[in-house]
């Protein structure tokens, strides 16, 4: 048992997408944060998604300094006809803000596809932030490969990189991410029977693969269902390392370094 968990302890794990702001001012955030630490997951990343959340981003980052790295954008499904005002707004905050990466940001017509223009203009505008700032974007896609790819075709050039967050694509969309000079976040969809991710994921070469849980979202097997956490990430990381067969230590080491390969941290 002690070897275990040594084992478990040495790993070093990064979680590049986690909304564990939510726990914000709870008792809960301190536990959650244990069971990563316990786990080897002492490097997260934390995804804005409107206003409200930027004051809870700078919250837990200020209790978790050397744990948590913030990141901030404006999410589709946050993006509707006043979406101006509220860029001026985070663009504020960004300008007095130590960020790693401008996100997530992207397109989402599952919930309401008449945003789409709204949507199209958001990217843009928080995409040449990235640029002028020298900083990676983490791109939020669902329901909308075409339309994305075709954004990204219009603004590609070699400032342009960063992480396609939660990538369920199949396997010809994911080689035309990872041509755009992007990395696949990989999360608890890949452990689900019958999704296919990992087909998807056994044919990536780890070079190109970061890992994420999209807590509480995307629960992985064995907690599918349930709100998910950080701490869960091993979870994923086997499941990868399995597909790959490597090891778990391996496939953190790879991971982790792209993860720091992509924010410079």
């Amino acid at each position: 048992m002690k070897g275990a968990f040594f084992f478990t302890y040495k790993m070093k794990l990064t979680d590049t997408h986690t909304h564990i702001y939510y726990q914000a001012g709870s008792p809960e955030l301190a536990l959650q944060m244990e069971r990563c630490l316990n786990n080897g997951i002492d490097r997260l990343f934390l995804p804005n998604v409107d206003l409200k959340s930027v004051e809870l981003i700078k919250e837990t980052v200020a209790a978790y300094p050397n744990n948590c790295f913030p990141m901030l954008g404006l999410h589709p499904c946050s993006v509707q006809e006043d979406f101006h005002s509220v860029l001026n707004e985070l663009k504020e905050a960004i300008d007095h803000t130590k960020i790693y990466a401008i996100g997530e940001i992207g397109l989402d017509l599952y919930w309401d596809k008449s945003t789409l223009p709204f949507q199209q203009e958001a990217f843009r505008t928080q995409v040449q932030w990235a640029k002028d700032l020298d900083l990676p974007i983490v791109i939020h896609c669902r329901d909308a490969f075409n339309e994305l790819f075709e954004l990204l075709e219009e603004l590609n050039d070699n400032k342009l990189r960063g992480i396609f967050h939660c990538f369920t694509g199949n396997l010809e969309q994911a080689k035309q991410a990872i041509d755009y000079g992007f990395y696949l976040g990989i999360g608890g969809v890949v452990t689900f029977k019958n999704a296919g991710l990992d087909k998807v994921v056994k044919e990536i070469n780890l070079q190109h693969l970061v890992l994420e849980t999209d807590a509480p979202y995307l629960a992985p097997v064995p907690f599918r269902g349930k709100n998910n956490e950080s701490s869960y990430l091993k979870y994923i990381a086997e499941k990868v390392a399995d597909l790959h067969h490597i090891s778990v230590e391996e496939l953190a080491s790879i991971t982790t370094q792209n993860s720091v390969n992509i924010f410079g941290a």
